[in-house]
């Protein structure tokens, strides 16, 4: 395995912010091992330490930003994707401004200086993933997919298509990610708008700095007063984004991804997805299980005991918005005994009983240190769609819709494979754990 990489030399640069325009400093300085990629906003009145990892994304349109309470660091894209080019592991950004400089358009500079500064290997090894199991995201027409793949390394393929716009068409492209590759035919490509969308971000004061000489602004003819570095520079920089914003992944990507017109919210969820995966195969091999929460920690948490205890494990958590874990069906048990002898079906009932102990471990995750427990209070939109049986597994997902002071609401599924065996909306009341 190859080891960690920080950088040996401190370096600076300086500039204006593409979306804000507001002047920024920043300080690139070696890290210790294990340490990822860290900004540090030191414009506040205490500096804020912010670590470029998917649990700090914030939502913004058309860039990526990461946040820590008040503190932001935006359009750190093209940063990244320089670090993640260089394979660079560990690596403090100290930033003065709200926005990273946005130079070209593009992340040539970055990359260029974090080059010089060298390189230093350190004494743990890379952290690494390899996909192993298919993801989709998708959000109306538009894609991508992270898929295993035989080859050594990460290779990207994307399909960019504006059939209906002639001064950029429809562009593809297919990389391998190395240092080498990225140098050559990413780092120069640069951000692109059309002509109709520069104008109305204007008209809102968002990048007023800038000119077409500054960035690639494109009318049905072409760049205005300015001109293609590759004649699929658009298609090229969305690879760019697209490697900028899965370094939040904190690791070594191995596999393969495709995108259809995807932009930085879909590749964000791809990043979130990707994290889970690698999780799961660090516990799987610390631990032969890919249980979050295995039985015994399951019954630290919920009162539930044989034969009504309904949860075998957690198998994802992000935080406490959405939990999802797993029932496996035996002929073992104890209901098949009544319900029914010659045509064992696990009763409906029960399978909403499981989506709301599977809700309790949910509010668990927010409740934890409230001294508060989820009592089952009322379910709305209760549809049984399906037969569970012997032999089936019950994947039981909840989402949080609102928790307040003294009741939770949260919409539930039961799917056994692909197919949604039970919905419903579940309601709970908190009430003091010493009143239970």
């Amino acid at each position: 395995m190859k080891p960690q990489k920080t950088i040996a030399n401190e370096a600076r640069l300086a500039g204006k912010g593409m979306f804000g325009g507001q002047d920024a400093k920043v300080l690139f300085k070696p890290a210790g091992v294990d340490g990822g990629v860290v900004f540090i906003r030191r414009d506040m009145p205490e500096p804020v330490r912010i670590e470029a990892n998917t649990r700090n994304i914030g939502q913004r349109s058309r860039r990526t930003a990461i946040m820590r309470g008040e503190a932001a660091v935006e359009t750190i894209e093209h940063c990244l994707a320089a670090v993640n080019a260089l394979e660079i592991d560990n690596l403090i950004i100290e930033v003065e401004g709200p926005e990273m400089p946005g130079f070209d358009g593009g992340p040539l500079e970055y990359f260029k200086t974090l080059k010089k500064c060298g390189a230093i290997e350190q004494s743990k090894p890379k952290k690494e993933m390899t996909i192993v199991e298919p993801v989709t995201i998708s959000d109306g027409d538009a894609a991508i997919y992270a898929l295993p793949s035989s080859s050594e390394g990460l290779q990207i393929t994307y399909d960019l298509d504006y059939t209906k716009h002639t001064g950029i068409g429809r562009q593809m492209h297919s990389c391998s990610l190395t240092t080498d590759y990225f140098e050559a035919n990413l780092a120069p490509a640069r951000t692109f708008l059309l002509e109709a969308e520069a104008r109305q971000f204007q008209s809102h004061g968002i990048g007023t700095h800038l000119s077409p000489k500054d960035i690639l602004v494109i009318s049905s003819d072409g760049p205005i007063k300015n001109s293609f570095r590759f004649p699929d520079e658009c298609v090229r920089h969305k690879i760019v984004d697209l490697i900028g914003d899965i370094a939040l992944v904190g690791r070594r990507i191995s596999g393969r991804i495709v995108a259809y017109k995807s932009g930085h919210n879909l590749n964000q969820m791809l990043a979130k997805k990707l994290v889970q995966q690698a999780e799961q195969q660090d516990r799987i091999t610390k631990a032969g299980t890919d249980a979050l929460l295995d039985i015994r920690r399951i019954q630290k948490i919920l009162p539930h005991r044989y034969p009504f205890l309904l949860v075998d494990k957690i198998i994802e958590i992000d935080g406490d918005r959405l939990i999802k874990g797993v029932k496996n069906v035996t002929f073992n048990e104890i209901f098949f005994q009544g319900h029914f002898p010659q045509t064992p079906i696990m009763p409906g009932v029960l399978i909403l009983e499981a989506l709301a102990q599977v809700s309790g471990l949910l509010f668990a995750q927010k409740l934890e240190h409230t001294g508060k427990l989820a009592l089952l209070l009322g379910m709305d939109g209760v549809k049984l769609r399906k037969t569970v049986v012997p032999g089936d597994q019950l994947i039981l997902v909840s989402e949080t819709v609102r928790v307040r002071s003294k009741t939770a609401v949260c919409k539930c599924q039961a799917l056994v494979g692909d197919v949604k065996a039970a919905e419903a909306e579940i309601k709970f009341m908190l009430v003091d754990d010493e009143t239970v």
